[in-house]
């Protein structure tokens, strides 16, 4: 019973949280790459190209392309992706049909940079929060995942490469100076989208080489309440049989273990290096004691 109510919960919060990351992304378009007559990447590029062309409505198109990549999604991909990428599939054209009848022509800014600028933040925002939530955003992104299936051509080489298809499309109906202005929206939303992804899971690695390589691990295990691992080495000059004692920590904790290990032995070598994610007990399960 606990543990449908938590699924039940757990569901309900990605539910928000994707629909919340297509808000955001609508939002961001609204406000700032459209007024700036911005091109991108990603279906929104292909409607804003669509539009220029035709006038057709943005949010329409988007919503008819989301539709059918989710079918051929569900075709190729199967049902578990289709189920985790329809919210998005109808919720960010509704919310950008939404915006619009609600903001109408409101203008924040009119400074191309600062569009540029806010556009890459908010919409790598989004990405960052609908992905997290264990969800797909749809549209363009469902071929670069077509692709590797069938064919083992990486995602972010296939992403990179439709990515530069919209844009130079959109390049042949734009000046110049708004082509690349795109092309930073888009090296500006990768790297915000990037950065989000390891927000709460990096953690810092450290190996001690010290001559009381005993009491440091028993002042890591009980006084840190963290795990160590102890790897025999040798010492490259004088090779002589050595200990390296091994340890992930959280980054807030970093400065209390050099504190600990100094004050054991201030000689000792330390290697302090950060990593992107550590998944085990103790970190993406619960600890065990014995």
């Amino acid at each position: 019973m606990m543990n449908r109510y938590q699924n039940v919960i757990t569901f309900l919060w990605s539910f928000f949280l994707v629909l919340g990351g297509n808000g955001l992304y609508a939002l961001a378009v609204k406000l700032f790459l459209l007024p700036a007559g911005l091109v991108t990447g990603g279906t929104t590029g292909i409607a804003l190209a669509i539009n220029h062309g035709t006038g057709f409505s943005i949010s329409l198109f988007v919503l008819i392309f989301n539709v059918a990549m989710l079918i051929a999604g569900f075709l190729l991909l199967g049902k578990k992706f289709a189920v985790t990428t329809v919210v998005s599939t109808f919720s960010y054209p509704l919310a950008l049909g939404l915006l619009d009848q609600c903001l109408g022509d409101l203008v924040i800014t009119q400074d191309i940079f600062l569009c540029t600028v806010f556009s890459g933040l908010g919409i790598g925002l989004a990405l960052g929060i609908v992905i997290r939530a264990g969800a797909s955003t749809g549209g363009m992104d469902i071929p670069p995942l077509v692709l590797n299936q069938y064919f083992k051509i990486p995602v972010s080489v296939s992403l990179y490469a439709f990515d530069l298809m919209i844009l130079l499309a959109q390049a042949c109906v734009n000046p110049p100076e708004k082509t690349l202005y795109g092309i930073l929206l888009v090296m500006i939303y990768t790297m915000v989208l990037d950065k989000l992804m390891l927000v709460g899971t990096t953690k810092t690695e450290v190996k001690i080489i010290s001559r009381r390589s005993t009491q440091i691990q028993e002042a890591i295990l009980h006084q840190m309440d963290r795990g160590v691992t102890v790897l025999e080495g040798e010492t490259g000059y004088l090779h002589q049989q050595t200990q390296v004692v091994l340890s992930v920590i959280s980054n807030r904790e970093l400065p209390r273990v050099e504190k600990i290990i100094r004050r054991i032995d201030p000689e000792c070598f330390m290697v302090i290096t950060r990593v992107s994610q550590v998944r085990g007990r103790g970190f993406s399960m619960n600890k065990e004691y014995r």
